[in-house]
């Protein structure tokens, strides 16, 4: 809007603007004096416009405009949250594991965590609660890899997590909090209605996208079915955290369940031939990162797996030369899923 308010075009304003007589050329002590005041204003048309467009939720807003805005709405950043396990420390009998022990990884950024409660080695071994020292997606480690102690711990040999960690999620993304503003302002909820529904659902941490079936066995009864961020099926702790969140203001009455989106295997096979140096592993690797990307973007916005965008997906691989015999699932053509399924990668049986 004041891309036309440069420095330029302000200063030959305040020239015309001059008492008639002064000298006002380029430089006159007139022109030298307006100069600089002409460029902070032109530097403050350059804000004005940013305020502007700041204060419009957009893709293009600033993290902290968009915290700001959506706050106006009562939509607020879904923190991030710490995996949590369980670890087994080995050692002497009588030997206390205080609460607060770290353990790591071991490795060049070793993953810390915390132990979440004081255990006593019984029979050569304890086993502790304990939660990663920072939240995201790092702390959710494989079985296994958990291995050292920090700091001195007298009477212990060894530690280690049995299972894997699970649970830890990454700050809310932009994307992710626009959507969820977009939802309240355009998808008003009142009075227990689907939109309501989904803005509970999407409150809670970890869910990534919700589908509201009302009235789904008779009046009074609500079905939701939910999606994990990364559009998959949601573990068992989220369903269980959206099924409180809902419980807690749904309609006197309501018969509410909450159901994780159930996967379907999409299992593409094809005969290829291959491009000169072209390897047939490198080639299924790429092809199965395309095929997780195109699912996910198409989870609980249609219940059709297209054919021919898997075709298409197979084009773009520079690596393939040519192909035949394309199929998913066994068959040559669309695929169908229920409302309340999510369309997965399953295997990739190429051959040459």
């Amino acid at each position: 809007m004041f891309e036309n308010q440069t420095k330029e075009a302000i200063l030959e304003r305040m020239r015309k603007a001059s008492p008639e007589g002064i000298d006002t050329r380029q430089g006159s002590i007139t022109f030298d004096l307006l100069s600089p005041a002409a460029i902070e204003l032109a530097h403050a048309y350059i804000q004005l416009n940013n305020v502007l467009k700041f204060g419009f939720a957009s893709s293009e807003q600033p993290s902290e405009f968009l915290d700001l805005r959506a706050a106006e709405f009562g939509v607020t950043r879904r923190p991030s949250r710490k995996a949590v396990g369980e670890v087994v420390f080995t050692g002497d009998d009588d030997t206390i594991i205080p609460k607060g022990t770290s353990v790591s990884t071991d490795e060049e950024e070793a993953i810390v965590f915390v132990t979440t409660e004081e255990a006593v080695i019984k029979q050569k071994t304890a086993k502790v609660k304990a939660e990663a020292a920072v939240g995201g997606i790092r702390g959710n480690v494989d079985a296994g890899r958990i291995k050292l102690i920090m700091g001195n711990l007298s009477g212990v040999i060894s530690v280690t997590n049995p299972v894997e960690f699970t649970n830890g999620m990454e700050t809310e993304s932009d994307e992710s909090l626009l959507g969820r503003y977009f939802d309240r302002v355009r998808r008003p909820a009142t009075s227990g209605n689907i939109w309501h529904y989904r803005q509970w659902a999407l409150e809670v941490a970890g869910v990534g996208d919700v589908k509201v079936f009302p009235t789904w066995k008779g009046g009074g009864t609500v079905k939701l079915s939910i999606l994990s961020e990364d559009k998959r099926r949601p573990k068992d702790d989220i369903i269980l955290d959206v099924v409180n969140a809902v419980k807690e203001r749904r309609p006197v009455g309501a018969d509410v369940t909450v159901s994780p989106a159930e996967e379907v295997s999409i299992n593409v096979s094809a005969r290829l031939t291959l491009a000169p140096s072209a390897s047939l592993e490198e080639i299924k690797a790429l092809f199965k990162n395309k095929l997780d990307d195109f699912l996910a973007s198409i989870a609980f916005k249609t219940t059709t797996v297209s054919y021919n965008r898997i075709f298409g997906l197979l084009l773009d691989i520079e690596q393939i030369a040519d192909f035949q015999e394309l199929t998913m699932n066994g068959v040559k053509g669309n695929l169908k899923i229920k409302e309340d399924e999510v369309a997965v990668a399953g295997a990739v049986n190429f051959i040459v």
